[in-house]
């Protein structure tokens, strides 16, 4: 079994031999209908469930227990931001993929701080997308490449002494330095070659860092260190 962390910290397990079940939530029936076809002939997906507003989908995915679920952003009723945070309370163990027309931070930044996994536009193509839902059913977290793209052009603007961040007094000194430098986008070696440790070392101080402040992954990390 592959384990997959989810926004809540609770790990799920989901065996590599099952179909990654998927629901459809898009308040656009041909769209739907189109994602549906596209899936269905793959190996290892299975979709097992629609919904065309946020309420359905919080019915649909409670009944039919989905790995992931594919949602749009905007939608009557309940945006995708609002049913992703709900998602992230009251179903932690479904992978959330967002799969949208719009790029804008509001939207971006509200969808992974609220606990997608994944942000994908929708002029992606088959493959990836495919790709995506195999992999945030793994714990990994996909981001199309302008998303990716605007995350780090974010990153980079962040202030060289930033302010305390929420939960900054749960973690050591030299985890707070480890977790900003990782919100400014350095990577391990990067990390352990400015402060002299072993790369070891700052994947255990990341670790703990994500634990304590119950994040994903670094993502959600820089997320949460953003002002």
């Amino acid at each position: 079994m592959t384990p997959v962390p989810v926004p809540g910290g609770v790990p799920i397990s989901v065996p590599v031999s099952v179909p990654v079940r998927v629901v459809l939530v898009d308040d656009q029936a041909l769209l739907r209908q189109g994602l549906r076809k596209l899936l269905e002939v793959e190996d290892g997906v299975e979709v097992v469930g629609e919904a065309a507003d946020g309420y359905e989908a919080l019915r649909v995915i409670g009944d039919r227990r989905p790995h992931v679920a594919l949602v749009d952003m905007r939608m009557p009723g309940m945006n995708g931001v609002e049913l992703i945070v709900r998602l992230a309370a009251e179903h932690p163990e479904v992978a959330v993929v967002v799969l949208s027309t719009f790029d804008e931070d509001e939207y971006i930044f509200g969808a992974l701080r609220g606990g997608a996994t994944g942000y994908l536009l929708k002029d992606c193509s088959p493959e990836e997308l495919v790709s995506a839902v195999h992999r945030v059913s793994r714990g990994e977290t996909v981001l199309g490449s302008p998303v990716a793209a605007r995350l780090v052009a974010e990153l980079r603007h962040l202030p060289v002494n930033p302010v305390a961040f929420r939960g900054q007094e749960l973690l050591s000194a030299r985890e707070v330095e480890v977790a900003r430098m990782v919100a400014a986008g350095a990577a391990n070696r990067e990390i352990a070659a400015r402060l002299f440790i072993t790369e070891g070392t700052v994947k255990n101080h990341v670790s703990s860092v994500l634990r304590k402040l119950g994040l994903r992954d670094r993502i959600q990390l820089a997320l949460h260190l953003r002002p």
